[in-house]
């Protein structure tokens, strides 16, 4: 079931996917009790998958489970209890609970180096997080450091065209952009874009988070005719990936609605805030 589980969430049918760590769940609980590892694995798959869909509560139930079944078999300084803390940390920040993800975020951190070793994936993927953290505080010159070790880990380890290489560079390229080196963002966007739609394909959400990120580049600098379609092409993949009332929608509604105001199609732009506001009512 878990490995059933993994492949909807391959294909982004996370829906189906939670409902499999469900079940793989109760089996776990019923074969090996509620606080064995294989128990704790569900717990955090699960954690992972309602995160994908916007269910940060019980996401967030889960991974203190798992953190705490994860701590008390295999000690503090664990890899496992590392991705926990991260996982709890990305939850945390997905809520913008940005003062209690950052402890979770530097714990991980010091358990994955010690662990695994300072250039590890894993700790390249708790870098990234920490900095994505710190960029959204507007803590630059704290982040920029984490994105590029990050980033030379993951080319290092995974090679230069893996979706996670992808992941860093999109990140980097958003924090160049708020601070208005745009002509240092957009070849680090357009890397990202060309990796993630040759590894995941044309309709990922990644591929929708780039292209979004792509386009507020452009409307920033004022290059509205070449932001529109990367815009709409975002929004409709996020609407066949994640379903029309996702919460991670509202966002890209409210961009694609600025865009339409700007050239005049207010009519168009007034029904996506009116989405918009009506998911985020929810």
């Amino acid at each position: 079931l878990t490995e059933l589980a993994r492949l909807s969430e391959a294909q982004e049918n996370y829906q189906e996917a939670a409902e499999l760590h469900q079940c793989a769940l109760g089996i776990r609980e019923k074969a090996y009790g509620p606080d064995h590892l294989r128990t704790a694995e569900s717990l955090a798959s699960l954690a992972v998958t309602l995160r994908l869909l916007g269910d940060y509560e019980a996401a967030e139930s889960y991974a203190t489970r798992a953190l705490a079944i994860r701590e008390e078999s295999l000690g503090r300084n664990h890899p496992e209890v590392a991705a926990s803390l991260a996982c709890l940390a990305e939850l945390r920040y997905a809520q913008s609970r940005y003062e209690e993800a950052e402890p979770l975020y530097r714990q991980a951190l010091v358990i994955a180096e010690s662990s695994l070793g300072p250039e590890h994936p894993e700790v390249a993927t708790i870098l990234n997080g920490l900095a994505v953290l710190y960029s959204v505080q507007g803590r630059y010159d704290e982040a920029e450091p984490l994105y590029l070790r990050s980033l030379a880990i993951r080319e290092n380890t995974l090679g230069p065209d893996h979706p996670d290489v992808a992941t860093t560079l999109g990140n980097l390229a958003v924090m160049y952009d708020a601070q208005g080196k745009h002509g240092e963002a957009e070849p680090l966007h357009l890397r990202a874009l060309a990796i993630y739609e040759a590894t995941l394909g044309n309709d990922h959400p990644c591929v929708a988070t780039t292209l979004e990120n792509l386009s507020e580049a452009y409307r920033a600098q004022h290059r509205v005719p070449e932001a529109v379609p990367l815009a709409e092409r975002a929004l409709a993949i996020l609407e066949r990936t994640m379903g029309t009332n996702h919460p991670d929608l509202a966002s890209s509604l409210e961009n694609l609605a600025l865009l339409y105001r700007e050239i005049g199609k207010h009519t168009e732009a007034e029904a996506l805030t009116e989405r918009a506001a009506q998911i985020q009512a929810r």
